[in-house]
């Protein structure tokens, strides 16, 4: 590995890890300080929400500029948004001036998750041979689900000694000191002649739409982030209302999604050549919806935390094989716009499922939201199982 490549897996795990801590705090400090389930849903909706919108230009852009200019706007945004949630901690008396810090800060991390993530696919195009680029995107997405594992163990040790206002101030250097480390990872645009916004996305919709797999994938990714929204929205509160855990031992219980998610990435480099990807992708989704409706169910920390466990390796076993297959199959010419609707599917969806679950668990408690949620996930894998044959024959070790 170079200094160059290393560098950029190094700003990248720092930006995930504060990018995802964002998420979280946005979640239990609306759960927290504001008592509100709904608000928390609004917020984690407004993280994922603008992707559905700039998803698509990022994806343009990142087949147009040097990647590296997205992935510094977009840690900047990052910054704005810590900020804006400190100002409103300390700053704002009433809680509806800090619901609106929320609101705020939260619409600004769903900007900057519009560009990070198809930057950083882009970018690593540009730093690793071509020959790598399989395992190096399993690895780049392992740091992405390393970080979503370590945000609350982040949140909860910096919250224990200086409270929400020290959680902001560490997010906000977090992301400072990634941004320093992307000028190290000097990256380049392309040349070729540009066109019209629209048509270099019709030209993205098209590439995906001659090449079954792309598209099969991509409806994978719906289907295996429909459970991030439930588990990141209700899981704080299972915790804690149903567990009856302290901040700590939330954090850790939380935590131990990092633990599951670096397991099933490092699972997914051992085995990429010895698995059926296709139906691993298929049969771990069904698994990992069957593993919530376990959780929701469940009132005991330990057997909680071992099904929690069990699902996050799953996860993190089917979503590494998703974006490694999306990455190697989709064209140089096209593989930003490829790498944007991964990433608008992978915020899209948690965006709006984590919205329905706190809709759900503000109207019908926490238990049955969570509950309900896994049987929609079950139902809708049995059907990509009988649905969804290109992803069902598909297997690239063989």
């Amino acid at each position: 590995m170079t200094a160059r490549v290393f560098l950029f897996y190094l700003s990248s795990f720092l930006a995930f890890v504060c990018g995802h801590s964002v998420n979280y705090s946005v979640i239990m400090y609306s759960q927290d300080i504001l008592n509100s389930d709904l608000i928390s849903g609004i917020g984690f909706g407004l993280c994922f929400g603008p992707p559905i919108i700039l998803g698509w230009y990022a994806g343009v852009l990142c087949d147009r500029l040097a990647p590296g200019r997205l992935i510094l706007f977009s840690q900047i945004t990052f910054m704005l948004c810590a900020l804006v949630l400190l100002g409103g901690h300390y700053l704002a008396e009433s809680l509806t001036l800090k619901t609106a810090a929320v609101v705020i800060g939260a619409f600004l991390a769903g900007c900057s998750w519009s560009f990070i993530a198809p930057a950083r696919f882009a970018t690593l195009a540009q730093v690793v041979p071509e020959k790598s680029l399989h395992g190096a995107t399993i690895l780049l997405n392992l740091l992405s689900m390393v970080g979503f594992g370590l945000g609350p163990i982040l949140i909860a040790f910096t919250y224990s000694d200086f409270g929400w206002s020290g959680v902001f101030v560490s997010l906000f250097a977090g992301f400072f000191l990634a941004t320093i480390l992307v000028f190290f990872v000097p990256t380049k645009g392309s040349d070729k002649v540009r066109k019209w916004v629209g048509a270099e996305i019709r030209e993205g919709l098209q590439a995906v739409a001659a090449k079954p797999i792309l598209a099969q994938l991509l409806l994978a990714s719906v289907l295996a982030y429909t459970l991030m929204g439930p588990m990141q929205v209700l899981l704080p509160r299972m915790a804690r209302s149903q567990l009856m855990f302290n901040e700590m031992e939330r954090g850790s219980y939380l935590g131990v999604l990092a633990l599951a998610l670096i397991i099933g990435g490092v699972l997914c480099m051992v085995l990429k050549n010895r698995v059926h990807e296709g139906m691993t992708i298929l049969v771990g989704a069904m698994i990992a919806g069957v593993s919530v409706v376990v959780i929701s169910q469940i009132t005991t920390p330990m057997a909680s935390a071992l099904v929690l466990l069990f699902s996050g390796i799953v996860g993190g076993m089917i979503v590494s094989l998703i974006v490694a297959g999306l990455q190697a199959e989709a064209g140089a010419e096209v593989r930003g716009r490829v790498m944007s609707m991964y990433t608008i599917t992978s915020q899209i969806t948690p965006a709006l499922t984590g919205l329905g679950a706190g809709i759900l668990s503000e109207y019908l408690g926490v238990v049955l939201g969570l509950l309900i949620c896994g049987l929609v996930i079950v139902a809708v894998a049995a059907i990509g199982i009988g649905k969804l044959n290109a992803i069902r024959t598909y297997n690239r070790s063989t």
